[in-house]
């Protein structure tokens, strides 16, 4: 069984970085893909970025740019490099993988294993 566990969330300004990490537990096999999801208040959960186990990168066009995810194989962990950030990426975030390439899998349901969530607030 997978176990996900994030870290690094808090509050910043408009503007500001912030880098969030999310250590994976247990057997974690190569062909597995990992994302960030993020739901704000009054918004529905939405898939930020996602990475497969080739290293294939997808964001969602609100964050393109801005945003960068990333993998250290060896830590067995998983980034979200947040750059210039809104006010409109304050939400909880949290980290999801699930077994196989992950290009079409965009909803919550989709995926297997969900860290506990982290939160982000951005102030103007």
């Amino acid at each position: 069984q997978v176990r996900l566990a994030e870290s690094g969330g808090g509050s910043v300004q408009a503007g500001g970085s912030l880098r969030l990490s999310c250590a994976a537990y247990g057997y974690i096999p190569h062909n597995y893909c990992m994302a960030w999801f993020r739901q704000g208040p009054g918004k529905e959960r939405e898939r930020v970025a996602r990475i497969d186990s080739d290293g294939t990168t997808t964001y969602v066009d609100s964050v393109k740019g801005r945003f960068t995810i990333s993998k250290d194989i060896a830590k067995n962990t998983l980034y979200l490099q947040m750059n210039s950030l809104k006010p409109e990426d304050t939400a909880m975030y949290s980290c999801a993988g699930t077994y196989g390439n992950c290009a079409f899998k965009t909803t919550g349901s989709d995926f297997d294993h969900w860290g506990q969530g982290t939160q982000v607030t951005v102030s103007s």
